[in-house]
């Protein structure tokens, strides 16, 4: 009677993968296999409980551990969603998880923990739908996907696992906040190691040279003439963090305002796609524009994707030119605009403001000039009466509206200024174009050579004046964008016609420079990063107001602020189109909370608490550093353990995070703001990095099919039926409609998600893990085919064969060694595998394993010396298989640290290499010889083989080249 392997519980299939996988992460995590020790402190050496003399032991680290070289590998933080993982989560997770298995071989101590960004809007939203409080619903969460985790087998160490909504974490967080609200960015300061000028500095320095008198106060008053609030509204203008009263994206339909980074290009929230509006707010920012020039420059010492890069520089947008100071006809006040294109001050025909400008007020006329033609003055009596409507009309339209609009619209002021290059009187404008946000806020209209000017002298009658050559074939009826010599720029003074774009600014520069009139600047499209938010589940601000409101800071010892208990979780929300609304936090409602008496220093006195919170961003621009110290309660990281896990070495001259797995969608935002923090807290001197992460990659999306009906609606993917007709032709339906299939990424937005419970059901995590790990390379998006991952089983289950009698039991190793055939396979295998894994090229180096596998199967077996360093290259992939393999070859402690195979050069040398014949330059003939063979013996080979001599056909050999073994060209006699 035959035996049934699928009956015999000897089958890898995904009961037995199940039973094994839940046991190996049992073991490991009793044993602590994955801790790795700090130089000092509860996590260091002595917390690995090497002492233990129990079978888990075994399976402990080993004892040297801390003292290998460091290897720190990060994931960006996932947020704890209430619909779980997806099968495209994983992806980066499973990718580090390989390398950093794959590192401890290497013999490298690995740091690798996961933790929750679980502040945020989704459970903010959630709480004001249901009346829930958001801890309650983000903790589930995180415990579901710590579950869905776990059955992954990652090798994190859990000890050094958080969330951001953790009291500790907040303080922390707190703690930083005031670090940089407690700091200025000194222009003339030098960090010890840093090539860069310009560090911050603790605010009591700035207080010193104001009290010293070596820096002047606004007014040249003395310091100590100074009220408290005077003297923090100066301060104020330093400070890192600072409250300002600045146009914002206030976002009505979320009951919150924005930062620029959080609106869409069309204008619209990033969450909610909720029209945004610029208003004035009074508002927390943080000053990242002092670090701009770093935050270029110091990439060039980063190992990061160079679109990544790019885009960061871009988004700084970093630009030279000059400031320019135009004097407003009679009077004697001056409009400072600034422009890249000085060169082409000889063409500016009029000048603009942006309806935000401070000095609308001051250069808007009483009455409108006979003159003034009727386009000009927007239908209202007076240029106050059409200004004021213009604003208010400019104040309802996106910046991405009113910099995209082709019909440029506008109001004159009024007044005049005076080109000084001309001097022609040109008409000064209000027009929405314009943006407070880049430069000064106010340009020279230039319309010849700028396609936004041009349209808009088109709509109002204005001249232009070409000053720069454009092709012989130019449109008249068009601006010319482009570069070329100066033309019709001379005045009495100055002559600019004939010199190319970089000479001719240089030239006009000096030239206004020389009468007051310009300054040579860098200007950047960077602004302050908004920092308040109007929502519930966010950290308290860690300051309170006296009554003349004066921000003031918390100590220490207050930290951290806990969020009070509210009865609506829900910022008061507006329509959507409701541009004149204004912010009213949830916190605002808890007047016990808000208004608090505390003894500061000057006795009991009433304060009153901020009511807004820190954005979600704030918990993962420091985390980097939490986790290489994430129970100290003494300080924000130990110096020897930020010093061992994120400090300089010669292969990361500034530090950082080993390697950052994440997606390219944080390329600006995290990125950018937490390099900002980073920075300030090198230059303050808790941590020896100037940089969070060293290394980049961003890891490719899955995609997978997704359906849509007849109104254009997701349906659920997994619903979906196909039908096949008579001509093999495929449609889908759903409920009967016949549906629209398409191809997007993975998600729940699509309804075409795939959870991986389904996949540990049906195949069990390892399985998962070699199908994902297979699909293609790390960076690239890759199609998910729930058909497919049978295939990464069935291999699977045939390395089990070479172990395992699938119907007794029994072991099937074979006695004795390998043969010579597949000692070359298998080294070959073990060098290509290497290469592949320092690489992150995980899908070849499973390719590898695979024809290994194969060639095992196809013998019928192999022996203990083959299958041995099978298990440990496949053990980063299919980690919990792996062990079960690796005691059943007799071992009796953890394959995680037992040292990856290399490769046997004698085992690499190919037994025959094919050598190309060249007769007059064309290939005539190919042999296989030794790859030891000599160039005479090739020579003669060559000369004597068949091709070759009939391509020759008699003629006489005048040279011969060898190059042995790949290579004989023969040059015959002319």
């Amino acid at each position: 009677m035959t035996t049934n392997p699928e009956e015999t519980g000897f089958r890898y299939d995904a009961v037995l993968a199940e039973k094994i996988e839940k046991s190996w992460q049992h073991t490991w995590e009793q044993a602590g296999t994955f801790h790795a020790p700090n130089p000092t402190g509860d996590l260091g050496k002595a917390a690995l409980g090497l002492g233990r003399q129990d079978e888990k032991s075994h399976y402990s680290p080993p004892r040297d551990l801390s003292e290998r070289e460091s290897l720190y590998i990060m994931d960006m933080f996932p947020y704890p969603s209430g619909a779980g993982l997806h099968v495209g989560h994983p992806l980066g997770y499973l990718g580090t998880d390989v390398y950093g298995r794959y590192q401890r071989m290497r013999g490298r101590n690995v740091m690798h923990a996961l933790s929750y960004d679980a502040f945020g809007l989704p459970a903010d939203l959630y709480a004001v739908q249901t009346g829930q409080h958001p801890r309650i619903t983000t903790d589930a969460n995180i415990t579901n996907m710590t579950r869905q985790l776990r059955r992954l087998g990652l090798a994190h160490d859990a000890r050094r696992s958080f969330a951001t909504t953790d009291d500790d974490f907040v303080r922390w967080t707190q703690w930083i906040f005031l670090q940089i609200f407690n700091s200025w960015y000194d222009p003339e300061a030098r960090t010890e190691g840093e090539d860069s000028v310009g560090a911050a500095r603790p605010i009591t320095t700035l207080i010193e040279a104001f009290e010293q008198g070596t820096k002047q106060t606004p007014d040249s008053r003395p310091w100590s003439e100074l009220s408290p609030a005077e003297q923090e509204s100066i301060l104020q203008d330093y400070r890192l963090a600072y409250v300002s009263e600045s146009p914002v994206n206030w976002c009505p339909g979320l009951g919150t305002v924005l930062a620029n980074e959080e609106v869409t290009s069309e204008g619209l929230s990033e969450r909610g796609n909720f029209p945004v509006y610029t208003r004035r707010l009074r508002q927390w920012n943080m000053r990242i524009t002092a670090y701009s020039d770093r935050l270029i420059d110091d990439l060039d010492d980063l190992d990061w994707p160079s679109a990544v890069r790019s885009m960061q520089i871009n988004w700084i947008g970093r630009s030279k030119g000059a400031l320019l100071r135009l004097p407003v006809a009679a009077s004697a006040s001056q409009v400072e605009v600034y422009t890249t294109r000085p060169d082409t001050l000889f063409g500016a025909t009029y000048l603009v403001l942006s309806p935000e400008h401070p000095q609308v007020a001051e250069l808007t006329a009483a009455q409108w000039d006979e003159q003034t033609p009727d386009g000009w003055r927007g239908g209202e009596s007076t240029p106050a009466e059409a200004i004021a409507a213009y604003q208010r009309d400019a104040a309802a339209k996106t910046d991405a509206d009113r910099q995209q609009s082709k019909d440029k619209t506008g109001i004159f002021t009024g007044s005049y200024a005076v080109n000084p290059a001309t001097g022609d009187q040109i008409p000064v404008f209000v027009a929405d174009y314009v943006l407070m946000g880049y430069g000064t806020g106010a340009i020279m209209a230039v319309p010849a050579e700028d396609a936004r000017d041009w349209d808009f002298a088109k709509s109002f009658g204005l001249p232009y004046v070409r000053t720069v050559q454009p092709p012989a074939d130019h449109d008249e009826d068009a601006p010319f964008t482009g570069t070329g010599v100066m033309i019709n720029s001379a005045n009495d003074e100055i002559d600019i016609n004939g010199l190319e774009v970089d000479a001719a600014k240089a030239t006009i520069t000096e030239w206004l420079s020389s009468r007051g009139l310009a300054t040579e600047s860098t200007q950047y499209r960077l602004r302050d990063w908004l920092f308040s938010r109007q929502r519930y589940w966010g950290e308290p601000f860690p300051i309170v107001y006296n009554e003349a409101g004066t921000p003031i800071a918390l100590p220490d010892s207050m930290l951290p602020v806990e969020l009070p208990e509210v009865d609506d979780f829900a910022p008061r929300t507006f329509a959507a189109d409701d541009a004149d609304s204004h912010p009213e936090p949830a916190l605002g409602r808890n007047r016990d909370w808000v208004e608090v008496e505390l003894d500061l220093g000057d006795g009991p006195q009433t304060y009153y608490r901020e009511t807004n919170t820190m954005p979600n961003w704030a918990g993962s621009s420091w985390y980097q550093l939490r986790y290489a110290d994430p129970h100290n309660a003494e300080r924000l990281v130990d110096p020897a353990n930020e010093s061992y896990w994120l400090g300089p070495r010669e292969s990361k001259p500034r530090g950082g995070a080993d390697l950052y797995v994440g997606g390219a969608e944080h390329s600006v935002l995290h990125l950018l703001y937490s390099r900002f923090w980073h920075k300030i807290l090198f230059d303050l001197g808790h941590v020896s990095s100037s940089e969070p992460f060293h290394r980049l990659v961003n890891q490719g999306y899955i995609q997978a099919y997704a359906y849509t009906d007849s109104r254009g609606i997701y349906v659920p993917a997994a619903e979906v039926e196909e039908k096949t007709d008579d001509n093999c032709e495929s449609t889908y339906w759903f409920e009967g409609e016949q549906v629209n299939r398409e191809y997007g990424k993975i998600g729940k937005s699509l309804k075409n998600s795939v959870s991986p419970d389904e996949m540990y059901d049906a195949y069990g995590a390892d399985t998962f893990r070699v199908y994902e790990m297979s699909m293609g390379p790390i960076e690239q998006a890759r199609p998910w085919e729930t058909r497919a991952v049978v295939g990464a089983q069935r291999f699977l289950q045939r390395v089990w064969r070479l172990f395992v009698d699938e119907t007794t039991g029994e072991s099937v190793i074979r006695d004795g060694a390998a043969d010579s055939a597949t000692l070359k396979v298998l080294h070959q295998v073990i060098d290509g595998v290497r290469e592949d894994m320092d690489h992150l090229r995980f899908n070849t180096a499973i390719s590898k394993l695979i024809v290994l596998t194969n060639h095992a199967t196809k013998q019928g077996g192999v022996t203990a010396d083959v299958l041995e360093p099978l298990v440990i290259m496949l053990s980063p992939f299919a980690p919990h298989l792996a062990e079960e393999l690796w005691t059943k070859l007799g071992h009796t402690s953890t394959l995680t640290y037992a040292p990856f195979p290399t490769p046997d050069p004698q085992h690499l040398v190919a037994d025959q290499v094919t050598c190309v014949v060249q007769v007059k330059g064309k290939v005539r003939a190919r042999l296989e010889v030794d790859p030891d063979i000599s160039a005479e013996e090739l020579e003669k080979l060559a000369l004597e083989s068949p091709n070759a001599l009939k391509a020759l056909d008699g003629a006489g050999v005048r040279k011969v080249i060898v190059r042995a073994p790949k290579l004989v060209n023969i040059v015959p006699d002319a």
